[in-house]
This record gives structure tokens, sequence and C-alpha cells, in this order.
């Protein structure tokens, strides 16, 4: 047995005392506070997973959110589902995707049959507030990680111009540009910053040959599921929204354009009943993408909603188990290490934009709103509080504005 079996079996062993349970019950509780989108939700993890409990450092962290910015699908997700993965291995995986997508996909299913809505100066306060909890969360996420990741002039400036980047043009290509050249910029700039043996060694339990079978199947389906459901049509809407996940990058509201194209352009659901969809996925907590629930049960009722949930989150896990074998690897060597950091610059800028626009432009629009975010932020950084006590004092906070003003 060579030094990297050795390894593999340590990790693996070491991976089994830890409970896909443990893992399920952990995001069942992010699956019903995470708030706020997807840049949120990477506040929420790093303050759990990071600063909490420890289960990897703020360089992991930054390095796995930059390779899901990067990858196709649901960014907050598949760093979720990589948490779960390296945790408890697949069993855990599974576990973080479903304890995390569960609860919003649950609630938009029971909307879409009429059982749930928001109205009144309550419920329009305490999504505000709601909305005011993500800009203490991003808020936060941006401090902390700026701190650790932007320590010097070369860093902070590289965070700068992605941040611009990003605030003159919010599209997923332009997304990807900054990190492009956030690598870019660390490869030639950063080269110095810390030495080679600083970064830790993070474990995936997914081999070479599981991540090439799983970039097989990707392409497979992407190619083969539009011929296969001329033949057979009922593939029709697994197809649509395994498209839909496929071709987006960046995740969250990216992906509303592709799946409008997906399902109204066809007749499948009217405008109205599109958009009366998105505003209830505004106000439930955990990925965006659990709109595909709400669309596949007005189409095909529950059955529609499995079609729709797999259907969008698949493809995004299959191209991050087929990166997975080679992230760790490739992260270790000195021109990767300066690309990374480069990179993670190249994040902390595209949060501090995503702050502005679209967490604070949406959220604070008079100054008892900035009171009640700042209000959170303290609580978050100075007290140490839970995130789930910010959501709900800033909840009670935005449902009490909303009654006083009504």
């Amino acid at each position: 047995m060579n030094d990297t079996d050795v390894q593999h079996a340590n990790t693996s062993a070491a991976r089994s005392a830890h409970s896909p349970l443990e893992v399920l019950l952990i995001f069942l509780k992010l699956g019903v506070t995470c708030f706020g989108g997807p840049i949120a939700h990477i506040g929420y993890f790093r303050d759990e997973f990071v600063i909490r409990r420890r289960w990897l450092d703020e360089q992991a962290y930054a390095d796995l959110v930059a390779l899901c910015q990067f990858l196709p699908g649901p960014a907050s997700s598949q760093v979720g589902f990589s948490l779960g993965l390296m945790r408890a291995g697949y069993l855990g995986a599974l576990a973080a995707w479903t304890g995390f997508t569960l609860p919003s996909a649950i609630a938009l299913v029971l909307f879409a049959f009429g059982a749930g809505g928001l109205s009144g100066p309550a419920g329009a306060g305490l999504v505000h507030g709601l909305k005011l909890v993500a800009v203490a969360i991003v808020a936060q996420a941006v401090w902390g990680m700026a701190r650790s990741l932007c320590p010097d002039r070369e860093r902070a400036s590289i965070a700068t111009v992605a941040a611009l980047i990003i605030l003159t043009s919010s599209s997923s290509i332009a997304q990807i540009g900054a990190i492009v050249l956030g690598a870019v910029a660390g490869l030639w700039f950063c080269r110095a910053a810390q030495p080679a043996d600083g970064v830790t060694h993070i474990s995936m339990p997914v081999s070479r040959r599981v991540g090439l079978c799983a970039m097989i199947l990707f392409l497979a389906l992407l190619v083969g599921l539009p011929l296969l459901a001329r033949a057979w049509p009922g593939l029709g809407l697994f197809e649509a929204f395994y498209r839909s996940g496929a071709l987006v990058f960046g995740g969250g509201h990216v992906v509303l354009p592709l799946l409008r194209e997906a399902v109204v352009t066809p007749g499948w659901i009217g405008d109205d009943a599109f958009l009366t969809g998105y505003g209830a996925a505004q106000a439930v907590p955990g990925p965006l993408f659990t709109f595909a629930a709400y669309l596949g049960a007005v189409i095909g009722g529950v059955p529609g909603a499995l079609v729709g949930l797999v259907g969008i989150f698949l493809p995004g896990l299959l191209v991050l188990l087929a990166a997975l074998p080679f992230w760790d690897g490739f992260r270790k060597r000195p021109a990767a290490q300066a690309m990374m950091r480069g990179v993670n610059a190249a994040v902390v800028g595209i949060l501090g934009a995503a702050l502005y626009d679209p967490v604070w432009i949406s959220s604070v629009q008079r100054p008892l709103d900035f009171g009640i975010a700042l209000s959170g932020f303290v609580l978050l950084t100075a007290w140490r509080a839970p995130p789930l006590v910010v959501v709900v004092l800033s909840a009670a906070a935005g449902i009490a504005t909303g009654l006083l003003q009504s």
C-alpha cells in the first residue's frame, strides 16, 4: 500500500466517524434560516463551518467558494454539498443537499397548491426584515474574508478591480471574467504572499475515476436529453430543467431567464404564475434554485416538483464531482497558490459588489432599515450572536415597522 492509499484509508476512517445525520441536522437548521440568496448563504456557511465548527480553515473555504463560483450550477448548494462530502462522505453530501434544499422546496410546493402566501403589512414587513438580515450576514462575510484574504495592497487592489467589474456588469460572464482576471493578477503579483506549505490538506472522497465518470454523465445528459425528449416527450420537463441548471454560471437570479425560456415559452406555465412563484421564492430561505419545485408543482403536481428539483440541481453537482478530485492537488502547487490568492481576493470583491447590488439597494430604503441592518451586523461581529437569533430579531423588527407604517 503506497502513501496515497494510506492517506486515503486514514481519511476515510476519520470521515466514517462522522454521521450523515449530524450533517443533515446542521443543514436543516441552515435550510430554515439562510435567507438572502447565494451570497448570503456563503456568509452563513462561513460562520457555521469556519468560525464556529472549524471544519476547515478560511483559506480552504475561500478556495472552495472560488471553485463553486467558477463552475456552472448553484454555487451555495455546491459549497454545502462539498462540506457534507468532506465531513461524512457521499451520504453526508446527500444529507447536506437534502437538509439545505428541502425546507424551501416544501414551502414553495405548498405555495403552488395555494397553501401559502405573504400579504398585508405584517407579511411585507417580514419579507423586508429578512432582506435586512441578509445585509448584516453579507457584510460580516465581506469584513471577515477581506481581513484574512486581502491583507496586502496587491490583493486589496485585485478585490477592488473585481468589485468594479461586477458593479459595471452583474452578468455571469462578468463574474467569470473577474475570477479569471484575479487568477492572472495573482500569478503575477502574489507569488511571495505566503509560503507554499501554508495550504492545508482538504481531502474529498472522490476518486479521479468517479470524477471522469461524472463529467461524462454530465455531458451525455446535456447532449442526449434533447434527442431523447423528441422520442419520449415525457422527458421534456426533466430536459428543460437540466438544461437550465447546466448552462447557468453564478447561480441564484441568473437562472431565472433560462427557466422562463424553458417553461413559459413552451406554454407549460403563464407569465403571471411564473412571476408569482418568483416573488414567493424571495420570501423563503434556502437556495433560489428550489423555484424549480414550484414550477414543477404547477406543471405536474408533486411528481413534477421532484422532476424540477432533481433536474435543475443534478448538472451542477455532477460537474462539481468531476472537479473535486483534481482540486486539492491543483491548489497545492506554488503557481496555483498564487493564482488562488488572486482568485480569493477577486471573490471578496465579488461579495463586496453583491453587498451593494442587489443586497443593499433592494433592502436599505430608509434610515430605520440601516439601523436594523447595523444592529444585526454588530450582533454578529461584536456579540458573536448565532445567525438564527439575528434572523428572528430582524424579522420581528421588520414586522413591527411594517405594522407601524401601515
